[in-house]
């Protein structure tokens, strides 16, 4: 499809970019907390059990400024929302190391928490705002972005390790690298004036006709079947992470190095998806996207759960990933159109729903787990996967968006 013209003026490409350098930030940012755990578990002498609550702590701070993420979005736009997230995340992401005790430790996970919230929602929903502005699906590369942001993170991360460099330096070296990186990044955001065009742009003038009730209905279903959607994607994907090799040694016997692969697979596969979801949806809608996505996830986990081949188990894998790869983005492009004019609001509930999930996904798995093995466990996001099938119709309204003209709106390259 040909672009307007007005999609090619610096503004929209300078947004696209900066939303590129934001996703790939908080990866990073990311990854560089999670492989330092063991350091930084050691150096406030916490359990693994106390350190599992903690942890959630961090998921708490997130949830709660979640919620209050959509205001900000409405009042200052999402760049400068953007903008107090990566700064907390910057400043915080210090915060565990230097903390010396369970309860400081406690504290600086909440806050760091309170920081991936706000940059969570508000970078997807420039995004979004970004994407149906293209006219054509680019929502999974923004996300393919935070993966590879965490790859670089993890790399980065585990070399300082090697070469024996202090955990305060490691996050001092990432807060520093992160700030340098909003500096380039956050200033090539739409600001509010061209955000507020565009979003007016795409979702067009309210019908105040007197028949708004009924659509209105519509759209609180829609959003409430994408909140369910996204928490049961997102629970299958946070039981990957988590247990995909603790798996491979219960179920296959495999060694630690060889089980590595399950979740290096399932990773890898989950990052080249993405890479590829947008084309896919763009050439046959996203409806597709999440319902035989849905399909190749649970056929993937089927062939784990079934398998006592190592080989097969790690196709499994693979197919697992894929299958899940391109389904949030999906899920919060439609999530952001249904929203219409508090596209905000409705994505905090979405993100939020789905953040549940991310959490709750490996508590779910270790409990049952422990019950009837890890293996039996996986049955659970096997079942979730197929429910996608079902709810696959829920992104459908995004159809009529990204696949339509681009939209037309003359941006002021003063604003940005």
């Amino acid at each position: 499809m040909p672009y307007d013209k007005d999609l090619t003026q610096p503004p929209l490409k300078r947004a696209r970019m900066g939303a590129f350098g934001v996703f790939t930030i908080v990866g990073s940012l990311t990854a560089v907390w999670l492989v330092n755990i063991p350091d930084i578990q050691e150096r406030t002498g916490t359990s693994h059990a106390v350190l599992g609550g903690l942890i959630l702590l961090l998921g708490l701070g997130a949830l709660v400024s979640m919620q209050f993420a959509g205001l900000l979005i409405r009042k200052f736009g999402s760049r400068n929302s953007v903008l107090l997230g990566l700064v907390l995340l910057v400043l915080t992401v210090n915060l565990p190391g230097l903390a010396t005790d369970a309860f400081s430790l406690g504290v600086a996970l909440f806050v760091f928490g309170l920081g991936h919230g706000i940059t969570d929602v508000a970078m997807n929903h420039h995004a979004v705002v970004v994407e149906r502005s293209y006219g054509r699906p680019i929502m999974s590369a923004f996300h393919a972005f935070y993966s590879l942001g965490g790859a670089l993170g993890a790399v980065a991360a585990a070399g300082a390790q090697t070469l024996e460099v202090g955990l305060q330096e490691i996050l001092l070296s990432a807060g520093i690298l992160g700030a340098v990186g909003a500096a380039i990044s956050v200033p090539a955001l739409l600001g509010v004036r061209n955000e507020v065009k565009l979003d007016t742009a795409g979702h067009g003038s309210e019908d105040t006709s007197g028949t708004a009730p009924a659509p209105k209905k519509a759209r609180r279903g829609q959003v409430a079947t994408l909140a369910v959607l996204a928490f049961l994607i997102l629970l299958s994907e946070g039981a990957a992470n988590d247990w995909s090799a603790l798996q491979t040694v219960e179920h296959l016997k495999q060694p630690e190095s060889a089980a590595a692969l399950a979740y290096g697979a399932f990773a890898s596969a989950m990052t080249i998806g993405r890479l590829l979801a947008d084309k896919v949806s763009h050439a046959a809608g996203p409806v597709h996207v999440v319902r035989y996505g849905s399909l190749m996830a649970a056929a993937g986990m089927l062939a784990v759960v079934l398998s006592s081949s190592y080989p097969l188990s790690i196709l499994g894998w693979v197919l697992f990933g894929l299958g899940l790869s391109g389904i949030i983005p999906q899920i919060y492009t439609a999530a952001g159109v249904a929203g219409h004019s508090d596209a905000g609001k409705t994505l905090s509930r979405v993100v939020s729903s789905g953040y549940v999930g991310l959490l709750a996904g490996p508590a779910l798995i270790g409990w049952l787990g422990s019950l009837m093995g890890l293996t039996a466990a996986f049955v659970v996001p096997l079942l979730f996967c197929a429910v996608g099938l079902v709810l696959a119709k829920a992104v459908a309204a995004e159809a009529e968006t990204t696949d339509q003209k681009p939209v037309p709106a003359l941006l002021s390259d003063g604003d940005r």
